[in-house]
């Protein structure tokens, strides 16, 4: 999966909903982020002839260009209309996502840069993944399905795939060995296993085993042989994820420089490099899952899926633009997932 966020640059990112809360990062938030809202920082003192600071400023002139204003207000007010303006405008694109819960905040730089929007990831765990992995559909339709969201989610979400977590139980317990016969090696040499507790322990290909066959890409089926409807919805994802690729990375609301992200965020670098989402099934992965997901449990997860400097406010149009953009991609994934598939010819109830 890390190999896909073609918008991503120089870190290795990693998990929706069955971690527990993690802990805090030990970073002063630079912004108060609220769930499906936008919240601007906090350290603005909201006191009647109080200035505002640069990121109010500058979303101030965007809501200015959107409206025009009859009366004057105090800065108070304008700090308010300010931020309802924004908040509301974004809320109205990323409402039709149910598929994960997004955050935005827009962020004061700490080395006094322009302004910045993120876009951070509320959801944990497992993404739902619907009828691919519940339903009795044919395993070559929800391999299709499955491998065109491994594929592609990357783009705009902080996920991670199955090969991701064989790499980090291949690191943790086999020393980066893929075989059975050099993981049993370092087991032995490294964490002190001996002959007899062998047979107990998890090895590469008892791993690879335990994967449902709707996860093995080569499982899938060609486009001509899937049904019409989730053949039409699949192409509708690659067309929103290349139109997602195709924006300039400073132009770009879902592109994640961590260089940036260090800059706004300070101490965001002591957060685990796992991403909070993963596509790997709990029920059939638990313990590998949580051992992955320890060190973010404890510090916290990467859970920026984008940020944005804006060095003026004529900026924030396109901004929204590739919100926009972004946004459609997801709901083409969702579309996928909240599919119906129909019963295949010939089958009975």
């Amino acid at each position: 999966m890390r190999g896909s966020r073609s918008t991503r640059t120089t870190a290795r990112p990693k998990p929706a909903s069955r971690y527990s809360p993690p802990q805090d990062c030990g970073f002063r938030p630079s912004a108060d982020l609220a769930g499906r809202a936008v919240a601007l920082s906090p350290d603005i003192p909201a006191v009647f002839d109080a200035p505002l600071a640069a990121h109010h400023k500058l979303v101030g002139h965007w809501v200015l260009s959107q409206e025009n204003p009859t009366r004057a207000c105090t800065r108070f007010a304008a700090r308010r209309h300010v931020e309802r303006t924004f908040e509301a405008a974004v809320l109205d694109v990323l409402a039709p996502l149910e598929l994960v819960d997004l955050r935005v905040a827009v962020l004061l730089s700490e080395e006094d840069g322009p302004p910045a929007i993120a876009i951070v990831c509320e959801s944990m765990g497992q993404l739902d993944l619907g009828w691919i992995e519940t339903s009795d559909a044919p395993i070559a339709w929800r391999a299709a399905a499955y491998h065109a969201l491994e594929h592609t989610l990357g783009r705009a979400l902080p996920v991670f795939g199955y090969q991701d977590l064989f790499d980090e139980i291949s690191m943790y317990y086999w020393e980066g060995a893929t075989d059975d016969e050099a993981a049993r090696e370092c087991l032995i040499a490294y964490h002190g296993v001996d002959e007899e507790t062998l047979d107990g322990m998890t090895l590469p290909s008892e791993m690879n085993e335990r994967r449902p066959e709707w996860m093995i890409a080569a499982n899938a089926a060609p486009s001509a042989r899937l049904p019409k409807r989730l053949r039409r919805k699949l192409a509708d994802l690659r067309k929103a994820y290349k139109a997602l690729g195709s924006l300039t990375p400073e132009r770009n609301a879902w592109h994640l420089d961590f260089q940036v992200a260090y800059e706004y965020l300070p101490g965001i670098e002591e957060c685990a490099s796992l991403p909070p989402l993963t596509l790997v099934p709990f029920e059939q992965f638990t313990r590998e899952l949580d051992t992955a997901a320890q060190s973010g449990m404890e510090m916290g997860f990467m859970d920026i899926a984008g940020i944005c400097p804006l060095p003026e406010a004529n900026r924030i149009d396109e901004w929204f633009a590739s919100l926009r953009c972004g946004a459609a991609f997801l709901k083409a994934a969702q579309d996928i997932v909240q599919f119906v598939p129909p019963k295949p010819r010939g089958s009975h109830d």
